[in-house]
């Protein structure tokens, strides 16, 4: 099972033609839809703007060299190690979905593309990544959904509440539990396979083409956003916000739980606190 391209074994019934189709057809609705989204919300407008911005209030001028530095640091801290998120349970559940969902879409393509048929074997490392991609989302998207969301860690509310911003992480874990589950069955011969991959098809376009109205978009300008914000850190404007007087996040962090262990733990209002380790 973990050794087939489940892609080939689809090519009996489906031509391969029609599979690359479709694969191109959910990238350019991801551009549009991406496109679209930061049109809409004038998100390209006002990180350009506020970027000029910073760049003619700051107390200093950065060099090149400098601008070099800040953007290899946003890609490998902010980007690569997802470095915005102080709570490391979150972290390492959006580094599994990320990393996960990347090896996944990856194998696919090259499945699609270059193994469509059983006639060119597929490397076995390549259908090991896909199902180990496929499995990282599940693990990082299923413990996000259930155990730390705000909402439901925090707030004690129930993890079947749903809204449109959760149509990303939804759709993404439909998607690919439902692709995995084909997968296996189509490996079996099982009859349910073809309902399943109908399933897995709808999940993906909705994953895909629903990118207006979900989170999908924020992975292509939040790097721009945290570059920016190390722009005007580092040129002295900080956003026009006060400045920190500790660089260190563990200081701040330990200067934080200081606070609140002097504070009542009931902050005078009869309600226990509860420890702040989910944001």
């Amino acid at each position: 099972m973990f050794a087939s391209n489940p892609f080939a074994g689809l090519s009996a019934s489906l031509s391969p033609t029609v599979m690359q189709t479709y694969v191109v057809i959910m990238f350019v609705l991801v551009v549009a839809g991406t496109l679209f989204d930061v049109v809409h919300k004038g998100s390209a407008r006002y990180f350009f703007e506020n970027f000029r911005k910073s760049g003619s209030k700051g107390a200093r001028s950065l060099g090149g060299g400098e601008m070099v530095s800040l953007a290899v640091k946003t890609g490998v801290v902010d980007v690569l190690a997802s470095g915005e998120f102080c709570n490391q349970r979150r972290r390492i559940a959006h580094l599994l979905t990320m990393y996960g969902f990347v090896l996944y879409v990856v194998t696919t393509i090259i499945m699609v593309f270059s193994y469509p048929t059983p006639a060119t074997a597929t490397p076995a490392i390549v259908t090991a990544l896909w199902w180990i991609g496929g499995l990282m989302v599940c693990v990082g998207g299923y413990w996000f959904w259930f155990f730390i969301r705000v909402d439901v860690a925090a707030e004690g509310g129930t993890p079947w509440r749903l809204m449109r911003a959760d149509l990303f992480v939804l759709s993404l874990l439909g998607s690919v539990t439902l692709g995995l589950i084909w997968a296996a069955l189509q490996s079996m011969g099982s009859a349910w396979s073809t309902v399943v991959f109908g399933l897995y098809i709808l999940a993906t376009t909705v994953l895909f083409a629903g990118v207006p109205w979900s989170k999908f978009a924020h992975m292509f300008f939040k790097p721009a956003a945290a570059f920016e914000k190390r722009v005007s850190k580092a040129n002295g404007t900080a956003a026009n916000l006060p400045t920190q007087t500790r660089d260190d996040p563990e200081q701040q962090r330990r200067h934080s739980m200081e606070l609140l262990r002097d504070a009542p733990m009931d902050m005078g209002l009869g309600i226990k606190r509860e420890a702040p380790r989910h944001y």
